[in-house]
């Protein structure tokens, strides 16, 4: 069954600041792949590299076994399955849908049942490690289907990600992504408050970020995005938007379980404002913007990138096995 797999065709609908890296790993490592995005640009790159092209989504499901979504929101990708001439339109049994975008577990469920409905397979395989890892297949993926699903997409995530875990059934995945990337929300704004009170303690900040780093205090968000806060171009490829829609659903899972969360609803807030005073497409380290601009700090520092990138050799991906 593996080495058939192998030879399965691929289609990648979504080619934006993650889309495009994780379609980049799939073709660096041999896959056939067909990709599509509302922007035939940003697609250039990977037609150059051999890539084919689908002028629709019906035909890449007409033409594909495995079709992947990687998409802003829930319901951009609800309209690529049931458009005119969506997914679901070139749709024919045995094939697997995929969706590796961060979406609300309802829906995936709701368009997993018509996939299903109609003799296809699904997974909801959502990734977690930042656009940096997503570059050179080092990120994490996780995956939420039945068994033999993941067994069959296994080659592909691991052409994609490095560290592979199968969550559960479907939907699974996608709850376990909000909560990795509410985390990170709180992780962030948390930072963003230390520096800014290290700041105008007048402490070093180059000082401050290492003893930061090397104690207790520290985390993946401070490792990575510390540094381009203090570089001062804040740059993560990711907007306030997106963590909004994000920490949002992740509310929205808390309420469906009967819970009455405190942070979250206050971080919903601060990025509400955030957006309100810097735009919806700003970078989402910018937050620290409303006590730098509150307090008349600069919390930027000499030494620090303006882009986060891994420095880890591309590895095999291989699964998780609890």
């Amino acid at each position: 069954m593996a080495n058939a797999n192998r030879d399965k065709s691929v289609g990648f609908i979504g080619l934006g600041n993650v889309g495009a890296k994780l379609a980049g790993s799939l073709l660096r490592n041999g896959a056939d792949l067909t990709v599509r995005d509302l922007d035939k640009e940003a697609a250039a790159p990977l037609l150059a590299a051999g890539a084919k092209w689908a002028d629709s989504a019906a035909e890449m499901a007409a033409n594909c076994d495995i079709l992947i979504t990687c998409l802003p929101s829930p319901v951009i990708s609800a309209q690529v399955l049931e458009a005119e001439d969506g997914l679901l339109a070139g749709w024919a049994p045995g094939k697997i849908w995929a969706e590796m975008s961060t979406t609300d577990e309802t829906e995936i469920r709701r368009l997993g049942a018509k996939i299903i409905a109609m003799g296809g397979r699904v997974a909801d395989c959502p990734v977690s490690g930042g656009c940096h890892r997503a570059a050179t297949g080092n990120i994490s993926i996780f995956a939420g289907c039945a068994r033999d699903v993941f067994d069959d997409m296994l080659p592909y995530l691991t052409k994609m990600g490095r560290r592979i875990l199968h969550t559960g059934p479907l939907g699974s995945a996608t709850v376990l992504k909000v909560v990795t990337n509410y985390l990170a929300t709180a992780n962030l704004v948390s930072v963003a408050e230390a520096l800014s009170t290290c700041a105008a303690a007048g402490m070093d900040l180059r000082t401050s970020y290492e003893a930061i780093a090397i104690s207790s205090g520290t985390s993946f968000v401070h490792e990575t995005e510390g540094q381009v806060i203090l570089n001062g171009s804040r740059d993560i490829n990711f907007t306030m938007d997106l963590v909004l829609k994000d920490i949002s659903l992740f509310q929205d899972v808390a309420v469906r379980a009967g819970l009455a969360l405190e942070l979250a609803p206050l971080l919903i807030d601060i990025f509400k404002d955030g957006i309100e005073k810097y735009g919806s497409r700003e970078f989402s380290p910018n937050i620290i913007r409303r006590l730098e601009e509150a307090h008349n700090l600069d919390v930027t520092a000499p030494g620090f990138p303006a882009e986060m990138s891994d420095d880890e050799p591309e590895a095999p991906g291989y699964e998780v096995v609890l």
